[in-house]
């Protein structure tokens, strides 16, 4: 290990303990971070890594060499993940298909802010989709945000039908899914439906999940403003607040303010991810480009599109340390 990933003695005991704590608290699987990984990291650096640098990264949040070549191995299997080799070593991408859900998601890990709502909510009925497709279907709606209204009906406030179009054309379904939108007609059917949705889309359990993060994240957020970090833990907090981030998205239906219980924790939590990234983002890409390889070498620096991520939200990438 390099001095510029050394542990520095006056914070590295906070961040260490944070690390280690979060990765066990949070129960997170390697295989769930390794998809982490590879979308928050990799898609803006070549998409392309070694496997031995993907275990040593992986090595300090818990995870044994053995149990990464396993998950990876999986991931192959499930088509999450594509691998070539050169000469002895093997190296690791997104399959198209991956990289294609990455993008989607990350339309909502990253975004910006939340637009203003009109009312409407978008409709899906998938009236044909075979029984091949179906469940597979209800799951690409989940991760796009979409939950059950009723029976075999899907529903999203409709901020944005690009990911929903793009997810029926790559399944082939635009014969077999009806898509449409919807607005109450007064007051009483609103608040009708506003309690309709609390109780089937549990959103008192996610509100305690968005409480629960903030209150774990929020003494990093102070530490790291008196305290410096090492690049190598930047990068393994930033891979884990995103992680962690991702999966409560996965249970967020992205209810617009109107819909949603007062002083609700998911825009804290937003707010709080994006000035965590702003202050961990270039001390992480210096141990990413510095540490990490491909078959060229180290990692290329960083897409110009990451510094799109989370910016209409006006967050600052620090200049200095970390």
């Amino acid at each position: 290990m390099t001095k510029a990933h050394e542990v520095n003695s006056d914070g590295g005991d906070f961040f260490t303990d944070f690390i280690e704590k979060r990765a066990k608290v949070a129960n997170i699987s390697s295989k769930s971070h390794l998809v982490t990984v590879f979308g928050d990291v990799m898609s803006q650096h070549g998409d392309w890594i070694w496997l031995g640098s993907l275990i040593g990264a992986m090595q300090p949040l818990g995870f044994s060499e053995r149990l990464v070549r396993t998950s990876v191995f999986r991931l192959v299997q499930d088509d999450w993940l594509q691998t070539r080799k050169v000469g002895r070593r093997s190296y690791y991408a997104f399959t198209d298909s991956a990289k294609r859900h990455y993008e989607k998601a990350a339309r909502r890990i990253y975004a910006g802010g939340f637009p203003a709502w009109d009312g409407s909510w978008l409709i899906v009925l998938p009236a044909f989709v075979g029984d091949d497709k179906l469940t597979s279907f209800r799951r690409q709606l989940n991760w796009l945000g979409f939950s059950p209204l009723a029976s075999g009906v899907y529903a999203h406030p409709s901020f944005d039908k690009q990911s929903l179009e793009e997810t029926i054309e790559e399944m082939a379904l635009k014969d077999a899914v009806v898509i449409f939108t919807s607005k109450t007609l007064d007051n009483a059917s609103g608040d009708v439906l506003k309690h309709l949705v609390h109780d089937r889309w549990n959103i008192k359990q996610l509100e305690n999940d968005y409480r629960q993060f903030l209150a774990s994240y929020r003494p990093l957020q102070q530490q790291l403003h008196t305290t410096t970090i090492s690049e190598q833990q930047s990068f393994l907090i930033r891979t884990l607040l995103i992680h962690e981030y991702r999966r409560m998205l996965l249970k967020d239906h992205e209810l617009p303010q109107d819909m949603l219980p007062d002083q609700w924790a998911g825009f804290d939590a937003h707010d709080l991810v994006s000035q965590l990234y702003g202050i961990l983002a270039k001390a992480a890409n210096r141990y990413i480009t510095g540490t990490l390889q491909n078959a060229d070498g180290l990692l290329a620096q960083e897409d110009s599109a990451f510094w799109q991520r989370f910016k209409n939200n006006e967050i600052k990438y620090e200049t200095g340390n970390p």
